[in-house]
């Protein structure tokens, strides 16, 4: 008598299945945002079934989670011991350097341990960042604020003169710079008529530590302000001419 297998059975034979939907979904995802992708659509571009996918991830949210988990687990590692090797940096202007460079290698390199690569998966992270979903806020906050929290006060400690929510401004920026350069590295080629090739991982987190560096460094916006402000002010309360009889 031949013995049916079981639905758990089916899946333990077909080990790549996971995989093949992981891969599938982060491809959608990333081309499609999150909303406008079914669980039937993922399935289908997997070479699977529905039931394959809730089985092995449950929910189209879980999937997601996991997509970063596997990204961002390593990556996130990887900066943390930079960022401790960088915080022992006695010189303030090296250190500085250091941090911004543990923040910036990770995303470069973390890339190549995965299929897909690091363009599909940032790729995948702007259109979630960008698609304002509720569920999307919340695993990219539960992936990323902690070390994002960690780098920001380690800059802050370097640049003490500096609010800490003007550093946070910046490393909003530093984020929205490192995106862009990963996802169209074709652009800097394009832009530069061939001089530069933006497929240069080596020179393209190079250029993005010294200009972050440069812009953490800029005086403060309530400097630049206040300083005009006292100028103007000190004009006015200077004792005016005598008039001419």
């Amino acid at each position: 008598m031949v013995r049916r297998s079981t639905r758990r059975e089916a899946h333990q034979r077909k080990p790549n299945l996971r995989e093949a939907i992981l891969a599938a979904a982060e491809e959608l995802f990333s081309t499609n945002g999150f909303n406008a992708v079914s669980v039937r659509d993922i399935a289908q571009a997997a070479g699977a079934n529905p039931g394959s996918v809730t089985y092995h991830f449950k929910t189209k949210d879980g999937l997601l989670l996991e997509i970063y988990r596997r990204h961002c687990g390593p990556m996130n590692q990887r900066r943390a011991e930079l960022l401790g090797a960088a915080r022992r940096v006695r010189d303030l202007q090296d250190r500085l350097e250091a941090i911004v460079r543990a923040y910036v290698l990770p995303a470069f390199s973390s890339g190549h341990d995965l299929a897909g690569g690091g363009a599909r998966f940032t790729r995948l992270r702007a259109v979630m960042s960008a698609e304002g979903n509720e569920v999307v806020r919340k695993i990219i906050a539960q992936t990323f604020d902690d070390i994002s929290h960690a780098f920001i006060d380690a800059i802050h400690e370097s640049l003490p003169h500096i609010p800490r929510t003007e550093i946070v401004w910046r490393s909003h920026f530093l984020l929205g710079a490192l995106y862009y350069s990963l996802v169209t590295p074709e652009r800097v080629s394009r832009l530069a008529r061939g001089e530069a090739d933006g497929s240069d991982s080596a020179n393209a987190i190079e250029q993005l530590v010294r200009s972050t560096v440069a812009s953490l460094q800029a005086p403060a916006l309530e400097e630049r302000t206040v300083a005009p402000r006292q100028s103007a002010t000190k004009r006015t309360h200077q004792k005016a001419p005598p008039e001419r009889r």
